[in-house]
């Protein structure tokens, strides 16, 4: 039987949504289902969520701001290419550590972000590390033929980690009979040539 939760409501009903979405899937979410889980009225996350897209989005805010951290903790080293390296092992170790959290945020279908601006403030903050990492990396040249280099190189090396994240987390990997060894060779060649081709 269900019962009232002790903590306050809008955390729980978050957590509660996220809950739904692990065992029954992104598109089982609504608000009434989340209330009977937690024991209130089927009004009573209204007072906090207007619809099913503001619980969600309050849950992929949630991804983003543990993503962020996750990314923020990692080991930090000076020599920039080397610090640059351990973001992109904490980026893998996060997808796969956490893959439903990465799937939310990265293969789902997501609110939008301009009616959603907390959810968007944690992805640009995301995102803002890996960009503000290579701003001390890259000379930015006035001259280049693209306005913001640094942004599309950041575009560039977090595609490049998606597509790794992604195979890692498929059964192809088994299907090619990929071991663990070329597993960790993949990553390890992926970050050399991510350091290669941003090189000044």
């Amino acid at each position: 039987m269900p019962t009232k939760t002790k903590q306050p409501l809008k955390r729980a009903l978050v957590e509660q949504a996220f809950s739904v979405i692990e065992e029954r899937g992104v598109e089982h979410l609504s608000l009434r289902e989340v209330a009977r889980r937690l024991g209130v009225s089927h009004q009573a996350p209204y007072k906090h969520f207007r619809s099913r897209d503001h619980i969600l989005a309050a849950v992929v805010e949630r991804c983003f701001a543990d993503f962020a951290q996750h990314l923020s903790s990692r080991h930090s080293c000076d020599d920039p290419y080397d610090d640059l390296h351990q973001m992109g092992l904490a980026y893998l170790e996060f997808a796969r550590r956490y893959p439903l959290q990465y799937r939310l945020m990265f293969n789902t279908a997501l609110p939008d972000g301009a009616a959603h601006p907390e959810m968007l403030a944690q992805a640009q903050f995301a995102f803002s590390i890996l960009y503000d990492k290579l701003c001390t990396m890259t000379l930015k040249d006035p001259g280049h033929p693209i306005p913001d280099p640094v942004k599309h190189d950041a575009i560039y090396i977090w595609s490049a980690l998606h597509g790794l994240a992604s195979l890692m987390q498929s059964d192809v990997t088994s299907t090619l009979g990929l071991s663990s060894e070329d597993k960790a060779v993949a990553v390890a060649r992926l970050m050399r040539r991510m350091s290669i081709s941003i090189a000044p």
